[in-house]
């Protein structure tokens, strides 16, 4: 049953990567997602169990099982040749830029199918997996990334691009250690690389997510704290007398979807759609249960920042920017 079941997994993973092609019409999208639903409630498995991934994906198995019945025109791999025909190298060179022309259009399960059908033909090629695991990693599909990565430094360990794609794929899956690792070897190979100098510093600033100082996100939110404009712009929000007038709505159930009171005397878990009693605090413009007026005073509060101190804003919005690793304007090979 365990095979059954990856092979369902396999299954529903391609369906999703077509999903997520963007060219399929909305038809066939329902039918595809209805597809997935049923695969996953027959075979009771669940795309976000990594154990039942294999490391070889549907359409790469597929395209190994057609190169060995080429059409007739085409010749026939010789099987224990230690390395393809020229023949073989070039169909696999075009297929390989038949998939980069898919990545331009943000086409990346076409891409991987192209990818995968060029390493059937010259799997000894380390690009053709470095390339794939480009577009695995925007599908989502990051462990399939890590895999490829992993064969195309195998192949080749002093292919610097590996490293950093492999250091992408690893810190979205929050292995931020291990990423750091790959980051640097990938600098020692291409030290003038700031993509991949951006990202080890962002992969080693996420390490230690219990450190006070790491706060949300990797900001520094001990430095945040410490800031004495921010300091007193908060003080500023929380001394306004609307947002105490909400705050003081939220705890006494006039907010019901928010205070989790539960009460039948206001918000949302009030019953009988009648009128708001006498008693209860004023709600916001929008009525009770409704988020608009909380909304609305962080939109005025954000104002009020913007105004008094614009240089703390373009930091806190400068750090969030920084966060997040980046795969630069880099293209496929």
């Amino acid at each position: 049953m365990s095979d059954t079941k990856r092979l369902a997994f396999s299954i529903i993973q391609f369906l999703h990567g077509q999903l997520q092609s963007g060219s399929l019409t909305p038809d066939a999208q329902e039918s595809l997602e209805v597809a997935a639903q049923c695969l996953e409630t027959a075979f009771e498995v669940s795309t976000d169990d990594q154990s039942l991934a294999v490391p070889v994906t549907l359409p790469e198995m597929f395209a190994a099982a057609t190169a060995k019945f080429p059409a007739p025109s085409q010749p026939s791999p010789d099987s224990g040749a230690s390395s393809p025909t020229d023949e073989l190298k070039a169909e696999a060179e075009r297929l390989k830029s038949d998939g980069n022309d898919q990545m331009k259009v943000e086409n990346f399960a076409a891409a991987v199918e192209f990818y995968s059908k060029a390493i059937a033909l010259n799997p000894q090629n380390a690009v053709y997996y470095c390339n794939r695991a480009a577009a695995y990693s925007k599908l989502g599909n990051y462990a399939g990334a890590v895999q490829d990565c992993e064969r195309a430094i195998s192949i080749d360990q002093n292919y610097s691009k590996a490293y950093g794609r492999m250091g992408l794929a690893l810190s979205s899956l929050n292995k931020h250690a291990e990423a750091v690792t790959y980051y640097k070897k990938a600098l020692e190979l291409d030290p003038d690389n700031e993509t991949y100098r951006t990202n080890l510093k962002i992969a080693e600033d996420k390490i230690d997510t219990s450190s006070p100082s790491a706060g949300l996100g990797g900001m520094d939110l001990a430095g945040l704290l410490s800031n004495p404009g921010f300091m007193n712009m908060a003080s500023t929000l929380m001394n306004s007398p609307q947002v105490q007038q909400l705050m003081s709505g939220m705890m006494s159930g006039a907010y019901g979807g928010m205070g989790g009171g539960g009460e039948e005397g206001g918000g949302l878990g009030r019953q009988g759609g009648g009128p708001t009693p006498a008693s209860a605090p004023t709600p916001g413009p929008q009525g009770p249960g409704d988020l608009s007026g909380l909304i609305q005073a962080g939109q005025q509060f954000a104002q009020q920042m913007q105004q008094q101190n614009p240089e703390l804003i373009e930091q806190l919005r400068s750090q969030i920017r920084n966060r997040t690793p980046s795969a630069g304007n880099e293209e496929q090979q």
